[in-house]
Order: structure tokens, then C-alpha cells, then sequence
């Protein structure tokens, strides 16, 4: 995109916020960048440079606007709608994969040389790994000091910084102001409201429109206890972080996520903030999606009625491989006590002082050393469940940001009991593939009769080549025609 310079062009000029976070704007005479819909008076088009990333941004020595703050921009939707190794290795990024591993981490998760992902990385972003990596340390330090009282040394190493010095010299270089200064400036809570020690509030921006029913619909409705609940108009869950837990509510409203954390170590926050990120889907483009789907004639009023659909997806690929298995033809109400059976056998437990959330869900490990015969569920289905642990714990299948989605689903048709729709839901829900597609679904094919669209599978699938890349949003579309509960927001 940031190479189309017409095409920028219009967009700084017209302020459009749909390009927020798919390309900056550099200003030459003033050496700051911005996002495309800044609000001040756009610069002359032969003062533009145009750049991929926030760190490209930076590494060529340009500060962040103090109105727009393109820091805060929603990702790129290019890194959730690809499966390329530098799609990969950013969603790996933004799991903070370098600062907990460096580099060489990141390229053995990738199977590459460092030299090859700095090459592949530079090329398209205009910054290799160690400057990406950066650029979100800073805007987690940005986060921590603007909406939080911790001291700036603690702010410093949970934001991954190496050292106090290096947090001070980032955040002039980025931002032109000292973290004082940023504190300074920030807007302060209102007198008299309490604030919470460990607990952060922060907003998630989106690309608008984004409709909540059917994403927070689908959570609730299949949320497990324990693990997930619905709670005064939020949804709230327990996450296990790499260095610790958190608890983390999230509520719709009309321009952004609300999301409250509180986490029992702040170096966790931006992975945190990442995974909530992709769990509501939020730097998906819209316009795109319902653009595309919209050309077929039957589609098109679904989704002018309710545009903006996202994906309900997942904090944690193996968490949701293993409640696929357990929600295999049995109803919603049957997947959640199966579930909710394995967390108060294997999952750990944690005190939620605001709700009821009691456990974190059991990782593979755990589950590895469950006794079958404890399980209430049909002996095929144990052996599925079974060898789908084993096969998390020991390593031989591994789901996450970063899978390949051909290859995932090519190990996943090897396991016993893994047909078309546990893999395809896998793909869209854990793996996060914006194509994937369930024609043998039941509610998908009674649907599509009731719209006139084919309802065998083979059939469907034919005509839904029309809808690609985007097929996993038509579902979405598809299952809100019924008047299932996961298609309803909770009241």
C-alpha cells in the first residue's frame, strides 16, 4: 500500500481512518509521522513520504505526531489475512517472541536464518525484527506511564527495556518528550474515582464499523466456567501469560474496546494486550471484508443489515483445538460442562477479588495425564482428545500465531477423529485463517437454504469461491441468521 503514492495521497487528504495502521505518513519539514487521518491540515504532497511501519517511522528518524498518535493505530490487517513467513513473524513480534527470545528465537519458530527474516522483514516493513520489537516497547512504555503510577524504572522493564537508560533515550527519540513529560501531559482520572492497585484500564481501537453481537455473543454463549464469564456487560477471562496470569474484562462500546487487566506481572501486558487483540479480531478491515461479500446478491443484504462482523477467535490455539474435540456433535450446554469438568480437574486455580473466575484453562501438559476412563464422553472421542494432548505436550503438533495453516491442517487430518469441520473451526477460530469455511456445518447449511444458496456441501463450497479471501466472515454472516444465542449480544 505505502508504495501506491496516489493512493496515499488521497487518503492523508481525506482523513481516511479505514488506512490507520496499514501505512504512515512521514512529514519531511516537520520530521514527525502520523497516521493517514490526523487531524490537522494535511502537509503538501511533496513534503509525504510514505512508510509499512511504525518503526520504519523511527529508524529513519522521523518522531510520533502528539495529535493522532499513530502509536495507538490498529495493526495492520494485512499480518491477520496472510500466512507468509513475515505475516508469521509479525504476529509472532507482537506476542513479544524477540524480547523474550530475541532474534534467533524468532527465526528457529520460523524455521529461517536471523539473516533471512532481517532480509524479509526490511524488505517489506523497512525495519528488521529488533526495531519492530522496539517500536511496540515503546508504545507499552507510552500505555504504562499515560495510564498508570508506577515508577518509571518498574515501567522500564515491563516494557521490556534492557535498561532505565535505554527506556529514557527511547521514549525522547520516539515521542520528542521525556516519560515525565508524557506523564505530565496524559489526561489524569477525574478526582474521587478509585483506582485499583495491579488493574489497568485501557481502550483497544478498531476499524469502524464493528458489530459486537455475534463476537460477544459467541464468547458468552460458549464461554467456559470458571475460565470465562459474562459479567456486567463484559466479557471477562483468565489468560495464562508467559511470565504469570492476569484477568481480563473487555466491553463493547460504540468507538473502541474497553479492556480492564490486571495482571499478577506487568512485563506481560503487551502480550496480554496482543492476545485480546486477536481474540475480538480487532485489526481486521471491514470494509474489505463486507465489500467483497456484498458482490454476491444473497449475501449483500445480511451484511448491509449488520455490517462489521468479526471472528470470535481465541487467547490460546490449544485451548480451543481441545474444546473443538469436546463440543463434536454434542450442543453447546454439553461442550461447556465437558469443559468445565477438565479446569476444575487440571487447570490452576486464581483468585478473582471482581467476579467469578476461578481457574486458568489446563494446559496440554496437564491434560496429558488424565485418565481416559474419568472422561464422560463416547471411547472414540477419548481417543481423539487423548491423542490430540499428546500430540500439544509433545511438541509433534503445535498451534499458535505463527502456524502455517496448510500445514496445520495437514497434521491435524492425521490425528484420529479429525474430519473437515474440527479442522476448518481450528483454522478459523485458534489459527485465526480469514478463508476458512464449514460447508458440512449444520447451522451453515440451514442457512444457506433458507437464503436460496446451495446447502450440500460440495455445492457450497462452489459458490462460496466468490467470497475469498473472506469465507470465515460469510460463516459469520450465515450463523446470524438463526436465532442461536451466540448471534445475540447478552443482555
Amino acid at each position: 500500500m505505502h508504495t501506491d503514492r496516489e493512493r496515499c495521497v488521497r487518503a492523508v487528504q481525506s482523513k481516511d481512518a479505514r488506512f490507520d495502521g496499514v501505512f504512515f505518513t512521514a512529514v519531511l519539514t516537520t520530521g514527525i509521522y502520523c497516521r493517514p487521518s490526523c487531524p490537522v491540515v494535511p502537509p503538501k504532497p511533496e513534503n509525504m513520504v510514505f512508510h509499512p511501519s511504525a518503526a520504519s517511522c523511527q529508524r529513519a528518524g522521523f518522531r510520533a505526531c502528539k495529535r493522532c498518535r499513530p502509536d495507538t493505530s490498529p495493526g495492520s490487517p494485512a499480518w491477520n489475512a496472510r500466512a507468509d513467513t513475515v505475516a508469521r513473524a509479525m504476529r509472532l513480534i507482537q506476542d513479544g517472541v524477540v524480547d523474550r527470545e530475541g532474534v534467533p528465537g524468532l527465526a528457529a519458530r520460523l524455521g529461517y536464518s536471523t539473516r533471512q527474516i532481517e532480509r524479509q522483514l526490511l524488505a517489506e516493513l523497512g525495519a528488521g525484527p529488533l526495531a519492530l520489537a522496539r517500536a511496540q516497547r515503546a508504545q507499552t512504555a507510552r500505555l504504562l506511564v499515560e495510564t498508570t503510577a508506577m515508577p518509571m524504572a518498574d515501567i522500564a522493564f515491563a516494557a521490556g527495556f534492557s535498561s532505565i537508560r535505554t527506556f529514557n533515550d527511547t521514549v525522547r527519540e520516539v515521542f520528542a518528550l521525556a516519560p515525565g513529560e508524557l506523564r505530565a501531559r496524559a489526561t489524569r482520572a477525574p478526582a474521587g474515582v478509585p483506582q485499583t492497585p495491579g488493574v489497568l484500564t485501557l481502550r483497544l481501537p478498531y476499524r469502524a464499523p464493528l458489530n459486537p453481537d455475534n463476537l460477544f455473543g459467541h464468547l458468552a454463549a460458549t464461554a467456559v466456567p470458571g475460565v470465562e464469564e459474562w459479567r456486567d456487560g463484559a466479557y471477562r477471562r483468565t489468560l495464562a501469560l508467559p511470565y504469570g496470569h492476569g484477568i481480563v474484562a473487555l466491553t463493547p462500546t460504540p468507538d473502541h474496546i474497553a479492556c480492564r487487566l490486571s495482571l499478577t506481572d506487568p512485563r506481560d501486558l503487551p502480550i496480554a494486550i496482543s492476545r485480546c487483540r486477536w481474540l475480538l479480531d480487532l485489526d481486521a478491515d471491514p470494509a474489505a471484508v463486507d465489500d467483497q461479500l456484498q458482490t454476491d446478491p444473497l449475501l449483500a443484504p445480511l451484511v448491509a443489515k449488520a455490517p462489521g462482523r468479526r471472528v470470535p477467535r481465541t487467547v490460546d490455539a490449544a485451548e480451543f483445538a481441545v474444546r473443538a474435540v469436546l463440543g463434536q456433535q454434542v450442543s453447546t450446554a454439553a461442550a461447556r460442562t465437558h469443559a468445565a469438568r477438565l479446569v476444575t480437574a487440571h487447570g490452576t486455580p486464581v483468585d478473582d477479588p471482581e467476579g467469578g473466575l476461578t481457574h486458568l484453562f489446563p494446559t496440554p501438559r496437564a491434560l496429558a495425564a488424565l485418565d481416559p476412563e474419568t472422561l464422560a464422553l463416547p471411547r472414540s472421542r477419548r481417543t481423539t482428545l487423548v491423542t490430540l494432548v499428546q500430540a500439544l505436550a509433545d511438541g509433534t503438533l503445535a498451534l499458535g500465531v505463527d502456524s502455517d495453516w496448510a500445514e496445520a491442517r495437514a497434521r491435524l487430518a492425521q490425528l484420529p477423529g479429525f474430519g473437515p469441520w474440527t479442522i476448518e473451526v481450528i483454522a478459523m477460530r485458534g489459527l485465526g485463517d480469514p478463508d476458512a469455511f464449514l460447508p458440512t456445518d449444520l447451522g451453515i447449511r440451514r442457512a444457506a437454504k433458507d437464503l436460496g444458496l446451495p446447502s450440500t456441501p460440495a455445492a457450497l463450497t462452489a459458490r462460496a469461491a466468490a467470497w475469498r479471501p473472506w469465507r470465515a466472515y460469510a460463516v459469520q454472516y450465515l450463523w446470524a441468521t438463526d436465532s442461536h444465542p451466540i448471534n445475540h449480544l447478552p443482555a
